[in-house]
């Protein structure tokens, strides 16, 4: 048995072992991998991530295993927890000097660290000349260092079962007109349409209706930054995606009783593999799981099909990866970033997400069912869902909002509630700031998390 083959065993015993054990919640969704070697090398690096999945984890091994292959005097070992969880461990283990050397992040995350200054600057790697002009569109936004790099463009789609629409003699929907008619055609015949989740389905919806306009602009990026001045009102931008959410809710297209209690990418998928729903609309690497579960029909996913003169695809630079500015193996964990952000060795592992790549390069995604979105990253009907370009964090923001429309907002409620909750963030930013430069005057640390936890918690 070669060595791969160990490794791909030892994770298979694992993940068999937390399923029969019946551990914490925390337990059994926390997979580590560790690639031993027979002598111990003069590095040893650690790789935290919210990617927990066999498939997804596979895919990292194999570019930790080729990382090694070439830097015989590093070793890296990988440790996943599924998100939201995730980012209070990362906080906690960045709080406490305790901090992996590479770690995973999202738009907020950034913001926060960033402004903390514990993201080391990539500015420096070649691997940059490599990524596409969407991607350097986020990466360089803002600020001239270099805080992550993305390792895929992920996409949101409106899934829809191809058997239930031909049985029923509906089409799929390519624009906001269709898709009235064909949700209010399931709803006369007692149908809920579609299947959405409690935290990316609304959402995302809300920041498509609404920012597809300012995404047009010749420059998205200048009227982003209207919002970040003030000069523009975000909360009110917003107030069409609000509109549309309250219809949906309203004419009975979801559940928002069931909606409310829906967990993305895991709940939705089993409602929607019992093949009573045409759509659903949710992440679209997504797909690998949704087989797995052996629904009995067909079905493919497109973008969402919400403006009066077509359909738009919500997307993110995501699975964001940076290095801790406080790693004592700086120049190692770059390389390992580097390396990861090689054509060949990222494309497995945005194969394995069902997602699409950050790179200039242009392949067509392996999975036939998410094909037809790959049109749109290239023909100018895309909008960005979590912005670089933006200073707020219009992705949690906005989850908030949906859950009060959910529990009976309407669209005006929703962007009281938006106001609001931009201005308590900038307030509590402005703290921060005001915190950190006090604790730098006094020589002291702040952090916001008080709560103690190790690496290895």
């Amino acid at each position: 048995m070669n060595i791969k083959q160990m490794i791909a065993k030892g994770l298979l015993i694992s993940l068999m072992a937390g399923a029969v054990t019946g551990c914490s919640a925390d337990r059994e969704k926390n997979i580590v991998f560790n690639s031993a070697q027979e002598e111990p090398p003069q590095t040893n690096l650690t790789f935290f991530g919210f990617k927990y999945e066999a498939l997804n984890v596979m895919a990292i091994e194999e570019s930790l295993h080729g990382f090694m292959d070439r830097y015989p005097d590093i070793s890296i070992s990988y440790d996943g927890i599924k998100s939201p969880g995730y980012f209070d461990v990362l906080e906690k283990r960045l709080a406490t000097g305790n901090g992996d050397d590479i770690f995973m992040v999202d738009h907020e995350r950034v913001l926060e660290l960033g402004r903390q200054g514990k993201l080391a600057d990539l500015s420096g790697l070649t691997a940059l000349e490599n990524f596409s002009d969407l991607a350097m569109s986020q990466i360089e936004a803002g600020d001239e260092a270099v805080l992550y790099l993305p390792t895929s463009i992920s996409a949101f789609g409106f899934y829809c079962n191809l058997d239930l629409l031909k049985e029923h003699g509906q089409e799929i929907p390519d624009n906001l007109l269709e898709l009235e008619a064909v949700c209010d055609y399931f709803v006369s015949q007692g149908i809920t349409p579609v299947v959405a989740n409690n935290d990316i389905s609304l959402k995302t919806v809300v920041i498509a209706k609404a920012m597809y306009p300012l995404y047009r602009q010749d420059d998205s990026a200048a009227e982003l930054a209207r919002f970040n001045s003030g000069e523009a009102d975000l909360a009110q931008a917003l107030y069409p995606g609000f509109q549309l959410a309250e219809k949906m809710i309203e004419r009975h297209w979801i559940s928002p009783e069931i909606t409310l209690e829906t967990a993305k990418t895991k709940d939705d998928l089993e409602l929607f593999a019992k093949g009573e729903h045409p759509f659903m609309m949710t992440g679209a690497w997504a797909v690998p799981r949704l087989r797995e579960l052996e629904p009995d029909f067909e079905f493919e996913v497109y973008p969402y099909p919400i403006m009066e003169d077509g359909s738009v695809l919500v997307i993110n630079i995501d699975t964001r990866v940076s290095v801790n500015a406080d790693s004592a193996h700086l120049e190692e964990a770059e390389k390992f970033v580097e390396y990861l952000t090689q054509s060949d060795v990222l494309w497995d592992f945005v194969d394995s997400q069902s997602s699409f790549s950050p790179l200039k390069e242009n392949r067509l995604a392996q999975d036939k069912a998410i094909q037809p979105i790959g049109p749109y990253l290239n023909n100018g009907r895309c909008v960005i869902g979590a912005d670089d370009n933006l200073y707020f964090p219009i992705w949690d923001l906005s989850r908030q909002c949906i859950a009060g429309m959910l529990q009976g907002d309407d669209a005006d409620a929703a962007v009281t509630r938006m106001s609001r909750l931009i201005a308590e963030w900038a307030d509590e930013q402005i703290y921060l700031e005001k915190s950190n430069q006090l604790s730098t005057s006094c020589g002291c640390r702040y952090s916001v998390v008080t709560e103690s936890n190790s690496k290895n918690s």
